[in-house]
C-alpha cells in the first residue's frame, strides 16, 4: 500500500474502531492492514492506535493525524477528480435515522451510484447527536433546528408531522378534539438527546404554536421504539407522517387533532464548514435536495 492508501486505511480504522471492518471495506487482507499501520506508526515515530480486545481508539497523536488525514484525502480526491474528469470519487459516510434512510434515500441510491460510480457510501443509523469531525461523518441528516454554528447546513425540505394513537388507546381514553381537550391523556415520551427531557406535544392553531406537556408512563430516546410503543396503545405520539403511513393505511394507528397539526420539522443536511466542500459531498447534497424536494 502506498502512503495515500495507508492514510485511507487509517481513517477508516479510526472511524469504524476496527481493523477487520476497515480491511473488508478496502478489500485487503487483515495482515496487510496490520502491516500498513505498523509502517505508518514507524514513519510517524509515535503510537497512533491503542488496541484493546473490544475496540481500537486513536491516541492523542493518532487523533491529530486522523484530522490531517481527512483533509489530505479530501484534497487528493478533488485534485485527481478535476484532472481526469472522472467526476467525484471517494467514500461518503452518511448519518441519518434508519427509517428516513430506507424510505427516502435507498430507493434512489442505485441511480445515484450509477451516475457516480467512483463513489462508495456507508450509512450510519441513529437519532443521537454525532460529532461529525471526530466520528468521520461527511453528512448528517437531521430534523429540527441545529444549534452548532460551526457547521454548514443545507435545508432539504420540511417533514409534515401528525398526532396519532392506536385504536385501543383511543377506546380507553377517548378521541381528543382540541389541544385543550387532553386532560386524562398520556404520551409515549420521546426524550430529547439535547435536553434529556420528554418533549411536549405541539400544535398550530390560528397562527400560534401551542405546547402541551402530558404525563408519560413510558419513554424512550429511540424513534423506532417510540413508534412500537404507540402501536401497543401506550399513548399519543407525534412524529413525521411518513413514519406512520403504513400503519395509518392499515388502521393500526389513527390520526387525531388533524385540524391543529404540529409545525413541519425542517430537514437539514449538516456537514463540516472548514475549507472548501469536497465534490463527493456536493453531489450528495444536490441529490438529497432533489429527493426531498416534494416535502417543501
Amino acid at each position: 500500500m502506498d502512503k495515500i492508501d495507508r492514510l485511507e486505511l487509517y481513517t477508516r480504522i479510526v472511524e469504524g474502531g476496527s481493523f477487520v471492518r476497515a480491511a473488508r471495506e478496502l478489500n485487503v487482507a487483515r495482515s496487510t492492514a496490520t502491516e500498513a499501520i505498523q509502517q505508518l506508526e514507524a514513519e510517524a515515530g509515535v503510537r497512533l492506535l491503542a488496541r484493546t480486545t473490544r475496540q481500537v481508539l486513536p491516541t492523542a497523536e493518532g487523533e491529530a493525524l486522523y484530522r490531517r488525514s481527512k483533509l489530505i484525502l479530501s484534497d487528493y480526491e478533488e485534485a485527481f477528480g478535476a484532472l481526469d474528469g472522472a467526476g467525484p470519487r471517494g467514500h461518503l459516510t452518511i448519518d441519518a435515522p434508519g427509517l428516513l434512510t430506507r424510505h427516502f434515500l435507498v430507493p434512489g441510491l442505485p441511480d445515484f451510484l450509477q451516475r457516480h460510480p467512483a463513489l462508495t457510501v456507508s450509512f450510519r443509523q441513529g437519532d443521537r447527536y454525532v460529532d461529525l469531525v471526530r466520528e468521520g461523518v461527511d453528512v448528517a441528516l437531521r430534523a429540527g433546528h441545529p444549534d452548532d454554528s460551526s457547521l454548514r447546513m443545507r435545508r432539504l425540505g420540511a417533514l409534515p408531522e401528525i398526532t396519532c394513537a392506536s385504536p385501543a388507546y383511543l377506546a380507553r381514553h377517548g378521541t381528543p378534539r382540541d389541544p385543550d381537550d387532553l386532560e386524562g391523556h398520556r404520551v409515549v415520551g420521546f426524550v430529547s438527546s439535547r435536553s434529556g427531557e420528554v418533549l411536549p406535544l405541539e400544535f398550530q392553531r390560528d397562527g400560534r404554536l401551542l405546547s402541551r406537556r402530558l404525563p408519560a408512563q413510558v419513554s424512550t430516546d429511540n424513534s423506532d421504539t417510540a413508534h412500537e410503543l404507540a402501536l401497543r396503545g401506550l399513548g399519543l405520539i407525534q412524529a413525521p407522517r411518513y413514519r406512520f403511513a403504513e400503519d395509518l393505511a392499515l388502521g393500526a394507528l389513527v390520526e387525531v387533532l388533524a385540524e391543529t397539526p404540529p409545525e413541519p420539522l425542517p430537514l437539514n443536511a449538516i456537514h463540516t464548514g472548514d475549507r472548501m466542500v469536497p465534490r463527493r459531498i456536493v453531489v450528495f447534497l444536490d441529490w438529497a435536495r432533489q429527493v426531498f424536494a416534494g416535502l417543501r
